[in-house]
């Protein structure tokens, strides 16, 4: 007869949580896939190396150089697949010992208070020369024009202003505003020359991801787009889109609206030439 619970009763009961939690590498690459880009997209769009992205989809960490660089490997490639990067930085700290203890705020703040000191003497020594300069010109001139001098004293004692009214004559020149230099408009885009193609990018509706190349595979533009923000790109064959959310974009095309109802988190790759707007 046995007394207390049997073995059978002891035995750990699986966690369901951990069997059905995918990794950190696994994740990374579903939500890659279901955004429609390839390993060369993402790492176009964010400068992470082939190499590092193709290891971070496999759960090898080790080319990344350390946590600190693995961390920012994961936000960077999380945001690129539209996924939000804290979980998954806090499931590869879990999985990897922890993150290291923050650095306290005082040292901080006591180095971005030491900086500028550092830098005070130089303007010191700049304003000080530029007073001892001028004292010395005053000076000078005193010397070598006493007579000038004393006759300008005699002006001023007998009432006169002409060298006043001289003095002040040139100061509204110094006062004149610069011309200020127009921001760009739709206008430009429709008197762009027709020898070119010129391809107008903008996201009213939300921020995404966009790549843009000339007709040699130069890159234009690689990177985030934010709401209300817009790019201009022009060649004398062709442009090369990639757009990360086509929903959040509008584009003008040799000074005409494309009118093509992207839908909101597609990926589309256009082009377009001087006889467009045809999508390409």
């Amino acid at each position: 007869m046995s007394i207390g619970n049997s073995p059978e009763d002891e035995r750990p009961f699986p966690d369901e949580s951990q069997e059905a939690r995918i990794s950190v590498g696994r994740a990374l690459q579903q939500a890659r896939i279901a955004a429609g880009l390839t390993v060369d997209d993402v790492s176009s769009a964010t400068r992470v190396r082939l190499a590092i992205v193709h290891a971070i989809e496999a759960d090898d960490f080790g080319p990344c150089g350390g946590a600190v660089y693995a961390r920012g490997h994961i936000r960077t490639l999380a945001r690129a697949v539209h996924l939000d990067p804290e979980p998954l930085v806090a499931q590869y700290d879990a999985e990897h010992g922890g993150r290291p203890a923050p650095t306290p705020a005082a040292p901080l703040f006591e180095a971005e208070r030491i900086r500028p000191e550092r830098r005070g003497p130089n303007w010191t020594a700049a304003m000080v020369a530029a007073i001892v300069v001028v004292i010395g010109f005053v000076g000078f001139t005193a010397v070598k024009g006493g007579d000038g001098s004393s006759d300008a004293k005699s002006q001023l004692a007998e009432g006169s202003t002409p060298a006043a009214s001289k003095a002040a004559s040139p100061a509204p020149t110094k006062d004149k505003p610069a011309d200020p230099t127009p921001e760009p408009t739709d206008s430009a885009i429709a008197a762009a020359p027709q020898d070119k193609v010129t391809v107008q990018v903008s996201a009213p509706n939300g921020r995404s991801w966009i790549s843009a190349k000339d007709h040699n595979g130069r890159m234009l533009f690689d990177g985030l787009l934010d709401k209300g923000q817009s790019k201009t790109f022009q060649d004398n064959t062709k442009i090369n889109l990639i757009l990360g959310d086509a929903g959040a974009i509008e584009l003008y095309v040799n000074g005409k609206k494309i009118e093509d109802n992207f839908r909101p988190g597609a990926v589309e790759r256009l082009t377009y030439t001087k006889g467009d707007p045809v999508a390409g």
